[in-house]
């Protein structure tokens, strides 16, 4: 996001402190309340193989501000596993992602990458997968921290909905919304 209007826009919001930017949304239900509903989430099957993504940030206000496709390969040996992701975004720039997630057992996952400040931690429960981690954001010339809360529901076997919240100094900067597609097992 480097030189755009929207990056502009972002470093703004991240820089503007106010009583209205500080009000919390509601909080999310814990990731148990989806543990009886199916079908069953398991990131190691879904996330093995070929995916492609189609996305979108919506900044706070609810504009859209940047569009992308994400091309995944997932790969599992044992409990590691890694998820190669190349992002293509609407302005033709790239970016590529490699995440090495660890399946600890009982729905909880870890994972890093070289943008992901110490380890994303998560739960999955039915159809359900939540998990936090801290990205490193560069704006301009500026490499921000930002917190994301994300929420993955598998829809069916091949269909799974994404949605991430991003905050800096919990202030809400906007969301990020992913239809994930499995292509080949």
């Amino acid at each position: 996001m480097r030189n755009t209007a929207a990056s502009r826009r972002l470093c703004c919001g991240l820089l503007a402190v106010g009583a209205g930017w500080l009000l919390a949304g509601c909080a999310a239900p814990p990731v148990e309340t989806y543990a009886d509903e199916r079908p069953a989430l398991d990131l190691k099957t879904y996330f093995n193989g070929r995916l492609l993504a189609h996305g979108m940030f919506q900044d706070r206000s609810g504009r859209v501000v940047r569009r992308f496709v994400v091309d995944m390969t997932g790969t599992w040996n044992g409990n590691q596993g890694v998820l190669d992701e190349r992002f293509t975004y609407s302005d033709g720039k790239t970016e590529r992602r490699v995440w090495h997630l660890v399946d600890d057992g009982d729905g909880r996952y870890r994972g890093t990458a070289d943008d992901v400040v110490g380890q994303a931690s998560g739960q999955a429960r039915g159809p359900a997968f939540h998990w936090r981690y801290t990205l490193r954001l560069p704006v301009d010339s500026t490499v921000y921290e930002v917190q994301f809360d994300d929420w993955m529901y598998l829809i069916d076997e091949r269909v799974m909905l994404n949605r991430a919240t991003m905050r800096k100094w919990g202030i809400r900067l906007g969301e990020v919304t992913l239809t994930f597609t499995k292509l080949e097992p």
